[in-house]
């Protein structure tokens, strides 16, 4: 569905250290070998840098981190110790509403960007005017999953690709039809393109490369892969 025989992904290096007002495309389009029909996958971190979202607090001080979390939380879903589970005004459920203080200078905390998928498509639109191609974009952020350990990235915005592909009515390799089968596929290629940035490498950008081209259009996180109130049997 999503890949044809192979898939590359491969990291972009040679990105400086991004401060608030840089051009992430011209930046982007300098370093990254781009072919049409890519997916550019742009770590939040830089993201939000790029666009101020940065703010100045005492590493050290707990109640500093706890409050500026709250802050930016429409709700407090949960509390253990130090650590604040919230859903954020983008409607994502995640720890300390994404306020982040590692791979930052000391004394300051990075926070979401206010509009994720309005990023992606400000960034799409900046590398079609610098390189004629047209590429997609998914913005990742690394979030924990209820019921398991360990972190994975996944996509907090994106433009250019169908963030999630609905396969309900097609028919698996035995010929049954499927009824419930939606596979959010940026989700997918945030955690692929993890692989090859990593936690602690310097590489904020990657690109992925193979992708069928039925994966490619209108798409938003936001709209399309936070779960409504409606469909939620647990909050």
């Amino acid at each position: 569905m999503a890949v044809g025989e192979s898939l590359l992904v491969f990291g972009v290096k040679g990105l400086e250290e991004i401060n608030s007002g840089d051009d992430l495309a011209a930046l982007i389009a300098e370093h990254a070998p781009l072919s049409a029909g890519d997916v550019v996958v742009v770590t939040q971190k830089i993201v939000s840098k790029a666009e101020g979202r940065t703010v100045r607090i005492a590493s050290s001080d707990a109640s500093a981190k706890r409050a500026l979390a709250e802050s930016e939380a429409v709700r407090v879903l949960r509390r253990r110790g130090d650590l604040v589970v919230t859903e954020t005004r983008h409607g994502f459920v995640c720890a300390n509403s994404g306020v982040d203080l590692s791979n930052v200078a000391e004394g300051w905390a990075v926070l979401l960007p206010e509009d994720p998928d309005r990023s992606a498509q400000r960034l799409r639109d900046g590398l079609k005017a610098r390189t004629d191609l047209d590429v997609a974009i998914v913005i990742t952020d690394t979030f924990g999953r209820p019921w398991r350990r360990g972190v994975t990235d996944v996509a907090i915005g994106c433009a250019g690709i169908r963030a999630v592909v609905d396969l309900r009515g097609t028919r698996d390799a035995l010929g049954r039809e499927l009824v419930a089968t939606e596979v959010c596929v940026v989700d997918e290629i945030a955690s692929a393109a993890d692989l090859v940035m990593g936690k602690a490498r310097g590489i904020p950008v990657a690109v992925v490369r193979g992708l069928d081209a039925a994966v490619f259009g209108q798409g938003a996180v936001t709209e399309d892969v936070v779960r409504p109130y409606g469909e939620d049997l647990f909050r």
